[in-house]
């Protein structure tokens, strides 16, 4: 079998590399070797890359909702929760697109997270039996009426501050 020299197909090879590395610096645009290195680099960026933006959107969004709760006296976590709470299901591009292009809308659905957190706040003063609560709802409710707990109080010592 006569030997077969890859000249041509070496040369498209290294061709395609060098036009990947079009526009580096210095001699990673013109020698091969070292092009070839940094194009295996950049397609190892543009992989991880593409899913750093979506955390960086989604930080970007929250931020914006952030601003936009506190203009309305309300922080991000509360708002959310608050539409939790209000079974209002809107994800945080949506959010952050109200926030900054139409506030008003965005004040009305700040308001309903306000009204639904007001309701379930409501509902914990008016219970009785404070024995069927959670820790978590004890010491929301001890927030509300300003009493101090140690971070090391038991349930039976949180409902006792609560009744004193």
């Amino acid at each position: 079998m006569p030997r077969v020299k890859g000249g041509t197909v070496a040369r498209r090879r290294r061709k395609k590399i060098l036009k990947l590395a079009k526009g580096y610096y210095g001699s990673k645009h013109t020698l091969y070797k070292t092009a070839h290195e940094q194009v295996m680099k950049s397609f190892m960026y543009s992989y991880r890359d593409r899913r750093q933006k979506k955390r960086d959107f989604r930080k970007l969004w929250i931020t914006r909702i952030n601003a936009a709760a506190r203009l309305n006296g309300m922080t991000y976590s509360t708002l959310i929760n608050g539409l939790n709470l209000a079974n209002i299901d809107v994800n945080r591009k949506m959010l952050a697109e109200l926030a900054v292009s139409d506030a008003a809308s965005f004040t009305a659905i700040a308001e309903q997270a306000k009204s639904a957190l007001e309701k379930k706040n409501t509902n914990l003063t008016q219970t009785d039996d404070l024995s069927k609560l959670t820790v978590a709802q004890l010491k929301e409710l001890a927030g509300e009426r300003e009493i101090k707990i140690p971070s090391t109080a038991k349930k039976a010592d949180i409902i006792e501050l609560l009744q004193a």
